[in-house]
């Protein structure tokens, strides 16, 4: 079941120059200033064509429980740099920021707004550390996972990385993260009694250790779990001990039990070619049903060559190559100032850089999917204005931000907006969902978006332009600075 964690207080879970700044915008008459945020970031994990967007529903936690105990306030006043009138505004802070965000499991690209924050200054800077922490670690799971789940081609992967994850939280919420993204479970007990994920698990090397020999260990845990026996065979050595002894006990002890052996696993070895043996045996044995479970330091192309190879696996359980997306371990998620209010008109703002990407795209924005009514598949986002309309009856022309003489009119398309209302005012609007339901919607629309756009090696960019008044508005101030 869906629910949200409405006492788990982590608003001193910030960086310190968030106080100083609110602080400073109190002293100085700015903090109700209206400010407008925008989170984005700027190049995907592992150059790959698109990420996961995942974290929302801990993003609506946190924001929903926002409140500064007295400890809070009596460590802030024994830091000397905070006046009283601050402190007495935090003692009675109450959350009251607009905010917009993409759906949870939809796929996300480099430089598109993906949440959106409008409210009093001091508030709506305070929150950034939170935000970015909750959206940057999941979506980085999930979108590693995804990779995975992908590359295994209709084949179960699980999590199961608890023990190698950067703490309590990265194993927890990585867990969470990686269902999104596609996983069918995880071993992390405490993801699915919090979330909903579902647990799985069997032995370790220890259980057969404990035992005299590998048959009496397969035989007391068949005994035990006659209906969801999967036996761990390579303690010893595979083919000499490890697979016939689960043979055996799968004809001496589940058959005459009215079991079959659910499946056998194997940690350390050749795979590719052990895994091809096992299937062998099982077969001559009737043992057709019995899946072969693999885990071990996998990541994407690993599990892909392993399946060129030939190898007979139906289950992989992967774990720090995912919960710590080791080969990319970074999302750069960024939090910027787009634009304040001024008696009742909104004012861009941007950053110039001369690193071109870290310009930033000013004003209060909108992000729009175009949908080709042929295909079913994704064409390109638009960035724009947040009231500018969106033709949909008729031809619509793009064009690179940069590039600007790159150009392509849309035709029969849907054009759907991305960013969904999550707070107003204060108030929650969020509905939690079923995390399958969820994970089932990230499958969806990751099957919407075209085979170049999600190849592993050198995929397509997809296409993230900017629309003509939005970024006539851009150019405006780069000249201006």
């Amino acid at each position: 079941m869906a629910f949200l964690n409405v006492e788990k207080n982590l608003t001193m879970l910030t960086d310190f120059y968030e106080f100083t700044m609110a602080n400073g915008y109190y002293q100085k008459g700015l903090g109700d200033t209206i400010a407008y945020f925008d989170m984005f970031y700027r190049n995907v994990p592992d150059n790959a064509g698109y990420a996961i967007m995942a974290g929302v529903e801990q993003l609506v936690e946190y924001l929903s429980n926002l409140r500064f105990t007295q400890s809070d306030l009596d460590y802030l006043r024994g830091k000397g740099c905070f006046c009283e009138e601050f402190l007495d505004y935090l003692a009675h802070f109450e959350f009251a920021c607009d905010v917009w965000c993409v759906e949870e499991g939809m796929p996300i690209f480099p430089g598109e707004p993906i949440v959106v924050v409008r409210g009093p200054v001091a508030q709506a800077q305070f929150i950034e550390t939170m935000l970015l922490l909750s959206i940057n670690h999941q979506s980085l799971i999930a979108t590693k996972a995804n990779r995975m789940v992908r590359a295994a081609e209709g084949r179960t992967v699980l999590e199961f990385g608890s023990r190698r994850a950067q703490g309590a939280d990265g194993a927890v919420l990585g867990a969470r993260a990686a269902y999104i993204g596609g996983c069918a479970g995880t071993a992390c007990v405490m993801t699915d009694r919090d979330y909903g994920v579902p647990a799985a698990g069997t032995m370790a090397h220890s259980w057969v250790q404990m035992f005299d020999c590998e048959y009496d260990a397969f035989r007391a845990y068949a005994e035990v779990y006659p209906s969801d026996c999967t036996l761990l065979i390579d303690t010893y050595s595979v083919m000499k001990h490890g697979l016939p002894d689960a043979i055996r006990v799968a004809k001496e002890v589940l058959e005459p039990m009215g079991h079959r052996l659910k499946g056998v696993r194997i940690d350390s070895g050749d795979i590719a070619y052990v895994s091809k043996r096992i299937r062998e045996k099982l077969d001559e044995a009737g043992l057709t049903d019995c899946k072969i479970v693999v885990s071990n330091s996998m990541d994407e192309f690993l599990i892909r060559d392993l399946i060129l190879q030939g190898a007979c696996i139906d289950t992989f359980g992967i774990g720090e190559r995912l919960i710590t997306s080791r080969s990319s371990p970074i999302f750069g998620g960024v939090y910027k100032l787009a634009a304040i209010e001024r008696d009742g008109q909104i004012i861009p703002k941007i950053k110039i850089s001369e690193n071109v990407e870290k310009i930033t795209t000013p004003h209060f924005k909108q992000v729009w999917r175009f949908y080709d009514n042929e295909t079913g598949l994704a064409s390109a986002d638009v960035v724009a204005l947040h009231d500018e309309p969106i033709p949909q009856d008729e031809p619509y022309t793009i064009f690179d931000p940069v590039y600007t003489w790159k150009k392509k009119t849309l035709t029969n398309y849907t054009a759907v907006p991305l960013l969904k209302p999550l707070f107003q005012g204060g108030r929650c609007l969020y509905q939690p969902k079923p995390i399958g339901q969820i994970r089932d919607f990230c499958r969806q629309q990751v099957g919407l978006l075209w085979p170049e756009v999600t190849r592993f090696e050198n995929p397509h960019t997809y296409i993230v332009d900017l629309s003509p008044k939005l970024w006539k508005i851009k150019q405006d101030l780069l000249e201006r600075y």
